[in-house]
């Protein structure tokens, strides 16, 4: 069953080459029970972890079952031992997180192929620990402590079982119990070595093999007639369901131990994780506060106008005097009326003159700014009264008295009162109210609901006195026709009577919707910005998982070393730690985007603007915790994977 030749195995202790183990051939038959004594320092249990394939020899071969192990790759070595293999160590290795049946069960996590397994509860009852399954290691004598890890050495059914000194922390009742169970191991025809520097228990087994500086120096076999009589074997244990794993089962298992992983050390989670929480809470705050700006700006191009084109007079020169741009206007109603239906392009226009008035309604006034328009005021700016009517192009030419009001204005007058149909009084001329605009909101220290809206004519003649507009508005069809009509608008503006004292064109026209969305762009532009700063904190954060996740590798180095003699490969230990560190990320981007939807809604109260956080931000902060947990915890998980079994059972 189990074949040495000539292996050898040696070690560097500082600069002196150690020979561990000197050419020594062994066979081991199925169904033996052998010892292996030899004082400390003899060899003796590197020989075992050299059978148990925990070690690897220097040169040699051994074969288990027929198969060279030399020839495998270390998944199948590993899966070898898993199947083959039980382990009983000296000082237990119980993992202190988890209760004695979860302990026992492990080796179940990283199963592979159709061999079933025992079931936990039933062996730890087979060990008379049926009333112990859910305490913890540290809860149970040491006696205890070893029947559980018999009980796991035993879980996957193996053929051969390990024994480190299984007795030598124990007191001499216990280790009594102990020798009595591995006897009882042996009946059911297991093949068991034990590794024991006790002359009695060696006593014990069928088998002694003496070894000296790394060689075997003796190998007694007991004659039959002085073997003990073996007890009678107990009834073969039942198998399990839980035997072979599904990856998303093992995964959820990593998952789950993870958690209890990381709460076992909840300070170090919470310093760990501040970094990340920080991080993600920074990036929601900043796409918050650039989705706000953004809709700011589309406001802003709301209430400038869709598409909107303006026709305002270039600067004159006076005396060499240079005036500003539209101080001197020459636009006519006739201008304005010549536009309508001579470019296609062109969906409506609207001559404008302003000017500051005093509007009064019963006891209450206000100071506002007075728009005189035309119909197409409606069109260019989206603004279609909420309630109420507009004016028609008749009531301009007959200079209608009629009104409509901005909603500020309208709540300084009225209150909440239904305003249409009312009288008020601008500048000492009585108005009719007839519709209300709808909210446009403020544009920088503008107010673009702060206005009363009257016929152009109106305006003109009976309130401002003014024979010209101040500029000429226009819409565009489409978006994509705004180029061609500002030129088409342009050439038009060349027909008109030129202003003396423009060196130039008399007119220019204005793509305001240009100037919107530019400014909309560098907000897009800014609001990118700030969130790639807030996300350096998130790289700064994963900096402080790798720490923490290649210290926690260095703490649990022992734990690793017995995942690993339990049969589990390179990539699983490589996964559960980046489970680990995607746990532990994705815990604090959670946190982190908690706080930042607060932080938001705090600074949107004091700043009176909404700050909503949108789904992207949300998504992007999860994927950058997932991103930061992968990208910074993979090399200590690999650093994980890559430990020798023996040598991270033997850190201290």
């Amino acid at each position: 069953m189990i074949v040495l030749d000539n292996v050898t195995k040696t070690y560097l202790m500082g600069e002196t080459t150690v020979g561990a183990l000197r050419g020594v051939s062994l066979r081991v038959e199925q169904g033996e029970f052998v010892s292996l004594v030899g004082a400390s320092g003899s060899g003796k249990s590197t020989l075992l972890h050299v059978i148990g394939l925990l070690d690897r020899p220097d040169s040699g071969t051994l074969s288990i079952n027929g198969r060279n192990t030399a020839e495998l790759p270390d998944d199948e070595v590993a899966r070898l031992r898993s199947e083959t293999i039980g382990f009983v160590f000296q000082q237990f290795h119980l993992l202190k997180r988890m209760t004695a049946s979860e302990n026992v069960e492990l080796p179940l996590i990283y199963a592979k192929g159709d061999r079933p397994g025992a079931n936990p509860e039933d062996l730890l009852k087979r060990v008379g620990l049926e009333r112990r399954s859910g305490h913890r290691p540290n809860e149970l004598s040491g006696g205890q402590q070893q029947r559980v890890a018999i009980a796991r050495a035993l879980v996957r059914r193996p053929q051969i079982v390990l024994a480190d000194e299984p007795t030598g922390n124990l007191d001499s009742q216990s280790g009594a119990e102990i020798m009595a169970l591995l006897r009882e191991l042996h009946a059911q025809g297991l093949t068991v070595i034990l590794v024991t520097h006790e002359p009695s228990i060696a006593a014990t087994a069928d088998r002694m093999i003496r070894v000296h500086d790394g060689e075997i120096i003796e190998d007694v076999r007991k004659p039959a007639s002085e073997l003990k009589p073996a007890p009678s074997a107990a009834a073969p244990l039942p198998g399990y369901a839980l035997t072979v794993r599904r990856r998303w089962d093992v995964m959820l298992i990593n998952l789950e131990q993870a958690g209890r992983g990381l709460w076992s050390n909840k300070l170090r989670t919470c310093l760990s994780a501040l970094g990340i929480i920080i991080g993600v809470a920074a990036v929601i705050v900043m796409l918050a506060l650039g989705s706000a700006a953004q809709l700011t700006v589309d406001r802003q191009i709301e209430a400038l106008g869709s598409n909107r084109l303006v026709i305002a007079p270039n600067p004159q020169n006076t005396l060499g005097v240079r005036q500003q741009p539209g101080a001197v206007s020459r636009l006519t109603l006739d201008e304005t009326l010549h536009i309508d239906g001579r470019i296609a392009t062109v969906a409506a226009v609207s001559g404008e003159v302003r000017g500051g008035v005093q509007v009064v309604y019963g006891h209450n006034n206000a100071s506002t700014t007075l728009f005189g328009t035309l119909p197409g005021y409606q069109e260019i700016y989206n603004s279609a009264p909420v309630y109420g009517r507009f004016f028609s192009l008749d009531e301009c030419r007959v200079r209608a008295r009629v009104a409509v009001l901005g909603t500020t204005v309208l709540t300084e007058l009225f209150d909440k009162s239904d305003p249409v149909g009312q009288t008020i009084q601008i500048n000492h001329i009585p108005f009719t109210v007839i519709g209300v605009l709808p909210s446009k909101g403020s544009t920088g220290d503008t107010d673009t609901d702060d206005r009363v809206v009257v016929p152009l004519q109106t305006a003109m003649f009976r309130v401002l006195g003014k024979k010209y507009v101040d500029w000429i508005d226009t819409s565009a069809t489409e978006t994509d026709t705004v180029p061609g009509a500002q030129q088409d608008l342009l050439e038009l503006t060349r027909q008109w009577p030129h202003i003396p004292g423009v060196t130039n064109d008399s007119y220019r026209v204005i793509n305001l919707a240009a100037v919107a969305q530019a400014m909309g762009a560098i907000t897009e532009a800014l609001s990118l910005m700030l969130a790639s700063v807030a996300a350096i904190s998130l790289v700064v954060g994963g900096i402080g998982i790798m720490n923490i996740m290649l210290v926690s590798v260095t703490e649990r180095t022992r734990e690793i070393g017995l995942r690993k003699a339990l049969g589990a490969r390179g990539r699983d230990i490589k996964m559960q730690f980046l489970i680990e560190s995607v746990t532990l990320c994705l815990s604090g981007g959670f946190i982190g985007i908690a706080l930042g939807w607060m932080i938001s809604l705090v600074i949107g109260y004091f700043q009176g603007i909404w700050l909503n956080p949108t789904l992207l931000s949300v998504l992007i902060s999860c994927g950058f915790s997932v991103g930061v947990g992968v990208g910074f915890g993979y090399w200590p998980a690999v650093q994980a994977s890559r430990l020798d079994p023996i040598e991270a059972l033997r850190y201290e």
